[in-house]
């Protein structure tokens, strides 16, 4: 065999040839500018519409089995996505309105108490340590600079507002897009897998069917599996909120429920907004719910999750801390959330690859 056909040396070519297109669109930025408008644009929607398949294919294939036609199982997916809204909004919009004018109403109530804080801390800093009195005085000019470099950026804020309208139009723009993908991700989904396998020789036709499968089946454990965990999460809360009688519970609880979802910081961002809630309330309620926290978090994590999301995506603890710390500082808020079913997948392909290479 010659050197040109053996397999290190047409991966290494691969792989030149794939880094000089990089360093070539890398240098002409100009060019990829239109694409990344465009697909950031597209991006949230997408994203929403293939969250809400995943959650409404269960439905729309058990109405199928059922010799349903699949326009009336995806119009009775979308009437349950319809109701279940209109459900929450009735349920529980009155409650959350409710304590967010509490909530309003203490407001000053509470910045005069953490001025207070702050000005008895002016007051007897010379009781404190050497140490603690510079860091408060570092403190305290670091806190007037940042004043001081924002002053600026109130004109740019009320400038802003007409911005406003802008976000009017793309929510609208958002509200037609979804629907509207979301069909054609349930009426079509059947059809990508053999579309994409038919671009491969038949050789490898059935290793991309597979593939495909897998990490069809990866994403929808995720999604799912992480859907239903982070409402039992927010639900448990709840629970543990109503049973120590803390102020803007249900508020607190579904903050707790949507910061579920981001791996490993998810619970500590939970806590935060409760525990300065309990503190304002009564300190030892502070105490109250880091425990009630604790136990949830334990619960979830050794009971919930491994009978709901099972060993499919079987990422260690410490990858998972290492992937959010580096997608956080890469990519933000986005990055987090999206890392590890991204991580997940690219996973399930490496995985299958190889093995592909294996047997040949």
């Amino acid at each position: 065999m010659s050197l040109f056909e053996q397999r290190w040396f047409k991966s290494m070519v691969a792989i030149i040839l794939f880094l000089i297109i990089v360093y070539l669109l890398n240098t002409n930025k100009f060019i990829l500018n239109p694409i990344f408008i465009f697909l950031k644009t597209i991006f949230l929607p997408f994203v929403v519409a293939g969250i809400l398949f995943y959650l409404c294919r269960p439905l729309v294939t058990w109405l199928e089995k059922k010799k349903t036609p699949k326009w009336i199982a995806i119009l009775a997916a979308y009437l349950a996505i319809t109701l279940f809204i209109i459900g929450i909004i009735k349920l529980v919009g009155p409650v959350i309105n409710d304590q967010l004018e509490h909530f309003v109403k203490n407001l000053p109530m509470m910045v005069s108490t953490v001025t207070d804080w702050f000005m008895y801390i002016q007051e007897n800093r010379s009781t404190f340590p050497d140490f603690v009195q510079e860091a408060l005085i570092t403190a305290s000019e670091k806190l007037q600079v940042k004043i001081a470099a924002n002053a600026g950026n109130i004109a740019n804020g009320i400038l802003s507002a007409f911005g406003y309208i802008g976000g009017f139009i793309n929510t609208i723009f958002y509200l037609v897009l979804v629907p509207f993908i979301l069909f054609y991700m349930l009426k079509d989904s059947h059809r990508l897998v053999p579309r994409v396998a038919v671009m491969f020789p038949q050789s490898k036709k059935e290793n991309v069917k597979n593939i495909l499968k897998e990490m069809d089946k990866t994403i929808a454990t995720y999604i799912q599996g992480q859907m239903l965990v982070s409402v039992i999460v927010g639900v448990l809360l709840y629970i543990g909120y109503l049973i120590i009688d803390l102020n803007y519970s249900l508020v607190l609880a579904i903050f707790g429920m949507f910061t579920n979802v981001i791996p490993f910081l998810g619970p500590f961002i939970a806590v935060i907004p409760a525990f300065l809630v309990a503190l304002f309330q009564d300190p030892i309620m502070a105490v109250y719910v880091s425990i009630i926290m604790l136990i949830a978090q334990q619960i979830e994590g050794n009971i919930i999750s491994p009978n709901i999301m099972g060993k499919t995506l079987n990422i260690h603890p410490l990858t998972i801390i290492v992937l959010v710390l580096t997608a956080g500082n890469i990519a933000g808020i986005v990055g987090v959330i999206f890392v590890i079913p991204a991580y997940s997948i690219v996973k399930v392909l490496i995985i299958n690859i190889v093995k592909i290479f294996k047997t040949e």
